[in-house]
């Protein structure tokens, strides 16, 4: 628990920093807000490995995957962030992150499933599709902000800090294509490895993967032959990302918490 807490730690004094720096978050290599960040997410990660070294394997179950998920967007963040101008992004993520591995902690350790390497790649294929496209979302919040305060005319301090309205689309375009492309690895391995890809608890989670993975692929089609931007792409990729939480978690909160399954 020790590490937990330290973790959390590190995670809002990164937040703090962030906060403190907005005006000068253009400046690009090393910020004060690195530090932090970079050890509760190393922290973060080791409190898993230390679990998973005591149960003898990975737990991939519903708290377990929501603090890998959170994990994998404050890596992102980092990555993101080493490049300037993306300080907002850290504030949402960071506290994310701390939350869910404290609820993973707070949780306790389900024992692990006995999974084949292969369906092993597959979920973690999906851990990391979720948290690429989870990130693509929080951009374009970001962008559907900046938009409306341009349109208004109100630019608060914190707007300061994003990127221009275009850098800003083209990040989250690329990030979609990243997501997008661990979202079909995620599909491929499931249908090559799955056993029974339509079994009963799996048919609404396929369903709305592949309309997930249908709307982000349309969306970056339109980007390409019509030029889709701003409001449209905001909604398109809100829209995807809520049909993928409701196909993984959603799915893994009815089966686990309320029914009491894996």
């Amino acid at each position: 628990m020790t590490i937990v807490l330290i973790a959390g730690l590190c995670y809002l004094a990164a937040v703090l920093l962030l906060v403190r720096g907005v005006g000068v978050a253009t400046q690009r290599g090393f910020q004060p807000w690195h530090a932090p960040a970079f050890a509760g997410t190393a922290l973060h990660g080791g409190y898993h490995v230390v679990a998973w070294r005591a149960a003898q394997g990975a737990d991939l179950h519903f708290f377990a995957a929501l603090s890998l998920v959170s994990l994998g967007m404050a890596l992102l963040t980092l990555l993101v962030g080493a490049r300037g101008r993306m300080a907002p992004l850290g504030v949402v993520v960071f506290p994310l992150a701390a939350s869910a591995l404290l609820a993973y902690a707070n949780a306790g350790h389900s024992a692990p499933e006995d999974l084949a390497w292969q369906l092993q790649l597959h979920a973690w294929c999906a851990l990391l599709a979720y948290a690429t496209l989870a990130i693509a979302a929080l951009l374009a919040m970001m962008l559907w902000l900046q938009e409306r305060a341009l349109r208004r005319r109100r630019i608060h301090g914190w707007l300061r800090a994003l990127p221009p309205l275009t850098e800003l689309e083209s990040l989250l375009f690329r990030t979609i294509a990243v997501g997008f492309a661990l979202l079909t690895a995620t599909l491929l391995t499931g249908v090559v490895f799955v056993e029974d890809l339509f079994a009963q608890h799996l048919v609404h989670k396929t369903a709305l993967s592949v309309l997930s993975w249908l709307a982000f692929g349309g969306l970056l089609l339109g980007r390409w032959r019509l030029g889709w931007r701003g409001a449209v792409a905001v909604r398109w990729t809100l829209v995807a990302m809520t049909l993928l939480v409701l196909a993984f978690f959603g799915s893994k909160f009815v089966l686990e918490l309320v029914l009491g399954r894996s």
